[in-house]
Protein backbone atom coordinates (compact mmCIF):
# COMPACT_ATOMS: atom_id res chain seq x y z
CA UNK A 1 0.00 0.00 0.00
CA UNK A 2 0.97 3.62 -0.42
CA UNK A 3 1.12 6.17 2.39
CA UNK A 4 -2.36 7.13 3.46
CA UNK A 5 -3.95 10.30 4.72
CA UNK A 6 -6.83 12.69 4.01
CA UNK A 7 -6.54 16.04 2.24
CA UNK A 8 -5.62 17.56 5.61
CA UNK A 9 -2.68 15.19 6.01
CA UNK A 10 -1.54 15.86 2.44
CA UNK A 11 -1.47 19.62 2.95
CA UNK A 12 0.39 19.23 6.22
CA UNK A 13 2.92 17.05 4.42
CA UNK A 14 3.57 19.75 1.81
CA UNK A 15 4.66 22.21 4.51
CA UNK A 16 6.33 19.92 7.05
CA UNK A 17 7.58 16.94 5.02
CA UNK A 18 10.91 16.61 6.81
CA UNK A 19 9.31 16.40 10.25
CA UNK A 20 6.31 14.29 9.34
CA UNK A 21 8.34 11.53 7.70
CA UNK A 22 9.30 10.28 11.15
CA UNK A 23 6.62 11.84 13.39
CA UNK A 24 3.03 10.88 12.48
CA UNK A 25 0.25 13.24 13.42
CA UNK A 26 -1.99 12.82 15.46
CA UNK A 27 -19.41 -4.36 10.67
CA UNK A 28 -21.56 -6.06 11.04
CA UNK A 29 -22.86 -2.99 12.64
CA UNK A 30 -26.40 -1.98 13.41
CA UNK A 31 -27.20 0.20 10.42
CA UNK A 32 -30.83 0.62 9.58
CA UNK A 33 -31.43 0.04 5.92
CA UNK A 34 -27.76 -0.70 5.22
CA UNK A 35 -27.20 -3.22 2.41
CA UNK A 36 -25.21 -6.41 2.77
CA UNK A 37 -23.25 -6.61 5.99
CA UNK A 38 -23.74 -2.99 6.96
CA UNK A 39 -20.60 -1.15 8.00
CA UNK A 40 -18.97 -3.71 10.31
CA UNK A 41 -15.25 -4.19 9.66
CA UNK A 42 -12.34 -2.44 7.98
CA UNK A 43 -12.51 -0.57 4.69
CA UNK A 44 -9.56 0.17 2.42
CA UNK A 45 -9.85 3.70 1.00
CA UNK A 46 -8.35 5.70 -1.84
CA UNK A 47 -8.32 9.41 -1.08
CA UNK A 48 -7.80 11.69 -4.09
CA UNK A 49 -6.85 15.31 -3.47
CA UNK A 50 -6.02 17.34 -6.59
CA UNK A 51 -3.47 15.17 -8.47
CA UNK A 52 -2.48 13.02 -5.48
CA UNK A 53 -4.05 9.71 -4.45
CA UNK A 54 -3.35 8.33 -1.00
CA UNK A 55 -4.48 5.30 1.01
CA UNK A 56 -6.34 5.07 4.32
CA UNK A 57 -8.30 2.58 6.37
CA UNK A 58 -11.58 3.26 8.11
CA UNK A 59 -12.80 0.88 10.78
CA UNK A 60 -16.45 0.68 11.90
CA UNK A 61 -17.94 -1.20 14.83
CA UNK A 62 -20.36 -0.48 17.65
CA UNK A 63 -20.08 0.16 21.36
CA UNK A 64 -21.77 -1.75 24.16
CA UNK A 65 -24.92 0.33 23.63
CA UNK A 66 -25.12 -0.47 19.94
CA UNK A 67 -23.99 2.99 18.79
CA UNK A 68 -21.85 3.29 15.67
CA UNK A 69 -18.19 4.08 16.37
CA UNK A 70 -15.21 4.29 14.07
CA UNK A 71 -11.64 5.38 13.39
CA UNK A 72 -9.81 6.74 10.36
CA UNK A 73 -6.37 5.08 10.25
CA UNK A 74 -3.57 6.53 8.15
CA UNK A 75 0.18 6.31 7.95
CA UNK A 76 0.27 9.37 10.19
CA UNK A 77 -1.95 8.08 12.97
CA UNK A 78 -5.54 7.51 14.05
CA UNK A 79 -8.29 10.11 13.63
CA UNK A 80 -11.54 9.74 15.54
CA UNK A 81 -14.91 9.57 13.76
CA UNK A 82 -17.89 11.32 15.34
CA UNK A 83 -21.62 11.56 14.62
CA UNK A 84 -21.64 8.51 12.35
CA UNK A 85 -24.95 8.17 10.53
CA UNK A 86 -25.80 5.24 8.29
CA UNK A 87 -29.27 4.78 6.85
CA UNK A 88 -30.61 3.48 3.52
CA UNK A 89 -27.06 3.07 2.23
CA UNK A 90 -26.11 6.69 2.94
CA UNK A 91 -23.12 7.34 5.20
CA UNK A 92 -22.10 10.52 7.01
CA UNK A 93 -19.51 11.23 9.70
CA UNK A 94 -17.12 13.85 11.01
CA UNK A 95 -13.38 13.17 11.07
CA UNK A 96 -11.37 14.78 13.87
CA UNK A 97 -7.59 14.83 13.33
CA UNK A 98 -5.07 16.28 15.77
CA UNK A 99 -1.63 17.57 14.81
CA UNK A 100 0.83 19.22 17.21
CA UNK A 101 -1.88 20.32 19.57
CA UNK A 102 -4.19 21.62 16.83
CA UNK A 103 -7.54 20.04 15.93
CA UNK A 104 -8.77 19.75 12.33
CA UNK A 105 -12.27 18.68 11.34
CA UNK A 106 -13.53 17.28 8.06
CA UNK A 107 -16.93 15.93 7.08
CA UNK A 108 -17.65 12.89 4.94
CA UNK A 109 -20.80 12.31 2.93
CA UNK A 110 -21.23 9.29 0.68
CA UNK A 111 -22.85 5.95 0.00
CA UNK A 112 -22.24 2.27 0.76
CA UNK A 113 -23.32 -0.22 -1.87
CA UNK A 114 -22.66 -3.89 -1.14
CA UNK A 115 -18.92 -3.91 -0.37
CA UNK A 116 -18.07 -0.56 -1.99
CA UNK A 117 -17.90 2.89 -0.42
CA UNK A 118 -17.69 6.28 -2.16
CA UNK A 119 -18.13 9.93 -1.28
CA UNK A 120 -16.46 13.24 -0.47
CA UNK A 121 -14.35 14.31 2.51
CA UNK A 122 -14.69 18.08 2.94
CA UNK A 123 -12.49 20.29 5.08
CA UNK A 124 -11.44 23.93 5.35
CA UNK A 125 -8.71 23.33 2.75
CA UNK A 126 -10.90 21.69 0.14
CA UNK A 127 -12.59 18.47 -0.88
CA UNK A 128 -11.18 14.99 -1.44
CA UNK A 129 -12.79 12.25 -3.49
CA UNK A 130 -12.98 8.99 -1.51
CA UNK A 131 -13.55 5.50 -2.87
CA UNK A 132 -13.12 2.23 -1.01
CA UNK A 133 -13.84 -1.44 -0.59
CA UNK A 134 -14.47 -3.63 2.40
CA UNK A 135 -11.37 -5.63 3.30
CA UNK A 136 -11.98 -9.38 3.00
CA UNK A 137 -12.54 -11.12 6.30
CA UNK A 138 -9.85 -13.47 7.49
CA UNK A 139 -11.52 -16.71 8.65
CA UNK A 140 -11.09 -17.45 12.35
CA UNK A 141 -9.69 -20.84 11.40
CA UNK A 142 -6.56 -19.35 9.80
CA UNK A 143 -3.39 -19.74 11.86
CA UNK A 144 -1.21 -22.37 13.51
CA UNK A 145 -3.11 -24.64 15.90
CA UNK A 146 -1.35 -26.73 18.55
CA UNK A 147 -3.43 -29.90 18.79
CA UNK A 148 -3.67 -32.54 21.51
CA UNK A 149 -5.46 -35.90 21.30
CA UNK A 150 -5.11 -39.56 22.22
CA UNK A 151 -4.57 -42.52 19.93
CA UNK A 152 -5.38 -45.45 22.14
CA UNK A 153 -3.43 -44.77 25.35
CA UNK A 154 -0.84 -42.62 23.60
CA UNK A 155 -0.89 -38.83 23.96
CA UNK A 156 -0.29 -37.11 20.63
CA UNK A 157 0.69 -33.52 19.92
CA UNK A 158 0.37 -32.12 16.40
CA UNK A 159 0.25 -28.84 14.50
CA UNK A 160 -2.57 -27.88 12.14
CA UNK A 161 -1.60 -24.96 9.91
CA UNK A 162 -4.49 -23.29 8.07
CA UNK A 163 -3.68 -20.69 5.39
CA UNK A 164 -5.74 -18.61 2.99
CA UNK A 165 -4.59 -17.84 -0.56
CA UNK A 166 -5.26 -14.68 -2.58
CA UNK A 167 -8.46 -16.18 -3.99
CA UNK A 168 -9.77 -16.85 -0.49
CA UNK A 169 -9.32 -20.63 -0.63
CA UNK A 170 -8.12 -22.43 2.50
CA UNK A 171 -5.26 -24.94 2.59
CA UNK A 172 -3.97 -27.01 5.46
CA UNK A 173 -1.02 -28.96 6.85
CA UNK A 174 -1.33 -31.53 9.64
CA UNK A 175 2.10 -32.15 11.14
CA UNK A 176 2.49 -35.16 13.45
CA UNK A 177 5.72 -37.18 13.20
CA UNK A 178 6.33 -39.93 12.28
CA UNK A 179 2.97 -39.98 10.46
CA UNK A 180 2.80 -38.34 7.04
CA UNK A 181 -0.41 -36.43 6.34
CA UNK A 182 -2.01 -34.97 3.24
CA UNK A 183 -4.80 -32.45 3.92
CA UNK A 184 -7.47 -31.47 1.39
CA UNK A 185 -10.96 -29.94 1.11
CA UNK A 186 -10.40 -27.42 3.91
CA UNK A 187 -13.54 -25.35 4.58
CA UNK A 188 -14.68 -22.97 7.29
CA UNK A 189 -18.39 -22.27 7.05
CA UNK A 190 -20.90 -21.09 9.65
CA UNK A 191 -18.31 -21.43 12.39
CA UNK A 192 -17.35 -25.01 11.55
CA UNK A 193 -13.96 -26.16 10.26
CA UNK A 194 -13.91 -29.32 8.13
CA UNK A 195 -11.13 -31.08 6.25
CA UNK A 196 -10.03 -34.41 4.85
CA UNK A 197 -6.77 -35.99 5.97
CA UNK A 198 -4.97 -38.90 4.31
CA UNK A 199 -2.55 -40.62 6.70
CA UNK A 200 0.51 -42.54 5.55
CA UNK A 201 2.73 -44.60 7.86
CA UNK A 202 5.04 -46.99 6.09
CA UNK A 203 2.97 -49.08 3.70
CA UNK A 204 -0.24 -48.36 5.52
CA UNK A 205 -2.68 -45.65 4.43
CA UNK A 206 -5.94 -44.46 5.98
CA UNK A 207 -8.49 -41.75 5.16
CA UNK A 208 -9.79 -39.57 7.99
CA UNK A 209 -11.99 -36.48 8.34
CA UNK A 210 -11.98 -33.70 10.89
CA UNK A 211 -14.82 -31.43 11.99
CA UNK A 212 -14.54 -28.85 14.72
CA UNK A 213 -15.68 -25.46 16.01
CA UNK A 214 -13.86 -22.53 17.60
CA UNK A 215 -15.17 -21.38 20.97
CA UNK A 216 -15.63 -17.59 20.91
CA UNK A 217 -14.84 -17.16 24.59
CA UNK A 218 -11.80 -19.41 25.04
CA UNK A 219 -10.59 -19.38 21.43
CA UNK A 220 -10.07 -23.16 21.60
CA UNK A 221 -10.64 -25.42 18.63
CA UNK A 222 -12.64 -28.50 19.63
CA UNK A 223 -13.59 -31.27 17.25
CA UNK A 224 -13.53 -34.91 16.22
CA UNK A 225 -11.14 -36.84 13.99
CA UNK A 226 -13.04 -39.70 12.35
CA UNK A 227 -11.72 -42.83 10.63
CA UNK A 228 -12.49 -46.52 10.19
CA UNK A 229 -10.82 -47.01 13.59
CA UNK A 230 -13.38 -44.81 15.36
CA UNK A 231 -13.68 -41.24 16.64
CA UNK A 232 -10.96 -39.27 18.41
CA UNK A 233 -11.62 -36.06 20.37
CA UNK A 234 -9.21 -33.24 19.43
CA UNK A 235 -8.56 -29.92 21.17
CA UNK A 236 -6.27 -27.17 19.98
CA UNK A 237 -5.12 -23.66 20.83
CA UNK A 238 -3.99 -21.15 18.21
CA UNK A 239 -0.42 -19.89 18.51
CA UNK A 240 -0.34 -16.15 19.14
CA UNK A 241 -3.99 -15.91 20.17
CA UNK A 242 -3.23 -13.24 22.79
CA UNK A 243 -1.48 -11.09 20.18
CA UNK A 244 -3.87 -11.55 17.25
CA UNK A 245 -6.24 -8.63 16.79
CA UNK A 246 -6.01 -4.83 16.62
CA UNK A 247 -4.08 -2.70 19.08
CA UNK A 248 -4.19 1.00 19.86
CA UNK A 249 -0.62 2.13 20.45
CA UNK A 250 0.08 5.36 22.33
CA UNK A 251 3.52 6.54 21.28
CA UNK A 252 5.48 9.06 23.35
CA UNK A 253 7.44 11.83 21.58
CA UNK A 254 8.99 15.14 22.60
CA UNK A 255 6.07 16.88 20.86
CA UNK A 256 3.56 14.85 22.87
CA UNK A 257 1.84 11.46 22.52
CA UNK A 258 0.02 10.27 19.42
CA UNK A 259 -1.98 7.18 18.59
CA UNK A 260 -1.30 4.54 15.92
CA UNK A 261 -3.03 1.27 15.07
CA UNK A 262 -1.32 -2.13 14.89
CA UNK A 263 -3.27 -4.98 13.34
CA UNK A 264 -2.01 -8.54 13.83
CA UNK A 265 -3.55 -11.10 11.48
CA UNK A 266 -4.05 -14.77 12.40
CA UNK A 267 -1.08 -15.74 10.21
CA UNK A 268 1.04 -13.10 12.05
CA UNK A 269 1.25 -10.78 9.10
CA UNK A 270 -0.11 -7.34 9.86
CA UNK A 271 -0.47 -3.60 9.36
CA UNK A 272 1.16 -0.70 11.19
CA UNK A 273 -1.19 2.13 10.28
CA UNK A 274 -1.46 1.25 6.58
CA UNK A 275 2.12 -0.01 6.33
CA UNK A 276 2.09 -3.76 5.48
CA UNK A 277 4.08 -6.10 7.72
CA UNK A 278 5.05 -9.39 6.12
CA UNK A 279 5.85 -11.21 9.34
CA UNK A 280 5.55 -10.37 13.03
CA UNK A 281 7.97 -12.39 15.15
CA UNK A 282 6.46 -13.68 18.39
CA UNK A 283 7.75 -16.20 20.92
CA UNK A 284 4.91 -16.00 23.41
CA UNK A 285 6.05 -12.80 25.10
CA UNK A 286 8.50 -10.93 22.82
CA UNK A 287 7.12 -9.16 19.74
CA UNK A 288 9.09 -7.64 16.88
CA UNK A 289 8.85 -6.64 13.23
CA UNK A 290 10.52 -4.51 10.58
CA UNK A 291 8.83 -2.77 7.67
CA UNK A 292 9.59 -0.07 5.12
CA UNK A 293 7.93 2.02 2.42
CA UNK A 294 9.16 4.10 -0.48
CA UNK A 295 8.19 7.79 -0.76
CA UNK A 296 9.51 8.71 -4.17
CA UNK A 297 13.25 8.95 -3.57
CA UNK A 298 12.82 8.58 0.20
CA UNK A 299 12.56 5.34 2.16
CA UNK A 300 10.75 5.16 5.48
CA UNK A 301 11.90 2.29 7.72
CA UNK A 302 10.43 1.26 11.03
CA UNK A 303 11.19 -1.46 13.55
CA UNK A 304 9.30 -2.43 16.67
CA UNK A 305 10.56 -4.34 19.69
CA UNK A 306 8.03 -5.09 22.39
CA UNK A 307 6.76 -7.37 25.11
CA UNK A 308 3.28 -8.78 25.67
CA UNK A 309 2.34 -9.16 29.34
CA UNK A 310 -0.82 -8.69 31.40
CA UNK A 311 -2.87 -7.86 28.27
CA UNK A 312 -0.56 -4.92 27.48
CA UNK A 313 1.95 -4.50 24.67
CA UNK A 314 4.88 -2.26 25.58
CA UNK A 315 8.21 -1.48 23.96
CA UNK A 316 10.02 0.82 21.56
CA UNK A 317 9.58 1.93 17.95
CA UNK A 318 12.64 3.02 15.98
CA UNK A 319 12.67 5.17 12.82
CA UNK A 320 15.27 7.28 11.04
CA UNK A 321 14.63 10.04 13.59
CA UNK A 322 15.23 7.97 16.71
CA UNK A 323 13.55 5.65 19.19
CA UNK A 324 10.21 6.23 20.93
CA UNK A 325 8.47 4.22 23.63
CA UNK A 326 4.89 2.98 23.30
CA UNK A 327 2.15 1.24 25.26
CA UNK A 328 -0.64 -0.65 23.53
CA UNK A 329 -3.98 -2.14 24.46
CA UNK A 330 -6.05 -4.54 22.37
CA UNK A 331 -9.28 -3.11 21.00
CA UNK A 332 -12.35 -5.04 22.13
CA UNK A 333 -15.54 -4.43 20.22
CA UNK A 334 -19.12 -5.29 21.09
CA UNK A 335 -19.80 -8.78 22.48
CA UNK A 336 -16.13 -9.01 23.48
CA UNK A 337 -15.02 -9.43 19.88
CA UNK A 338 -11.47 -8.18 19.25
CA UNK A 339 -11.13 -5.95 16.20
CA UNK A 340 -9.05 -7.75 13.62
CA UNK A 341 -10.21 -11.15 14.88
CA UNK A 342 -12.99 -10.81 12.35
CA UNK A 343 -16.15 -12.89 12.77
CA UNK A 344 -16.91 -15.54 10.17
Amino acid sequence: MKSSFSCLHFLLLVFVISAVISLPASAQTAGTGGPGRGLWGDWELKVKFEDREMDALVSFSRDENGNLIGDWVSFWGVAELKDIQFEDGKLRFEQIARFRGEEYRSKFSGTVEEDKLSGTLSGERGDSEVTGRRLPRIPRAVGTWNLKYKVGEQDVEAKLIIQQDKEGNLTGQWQSAPVESEVSDVKYERGTLTLKRKIKMGDRQMDTTFEGTIDRQSGLLKGTLKSEMGDIAVEGSRFGEALIGSWDLEIVTEQGPYKQRLRVNPDLSGLYGTLPIEKIEFDGTKVSFKAKREFGERTFEISLEGKLADSKLTGQITTMRGTQSFEGRKIVRAMGRPAGALPN
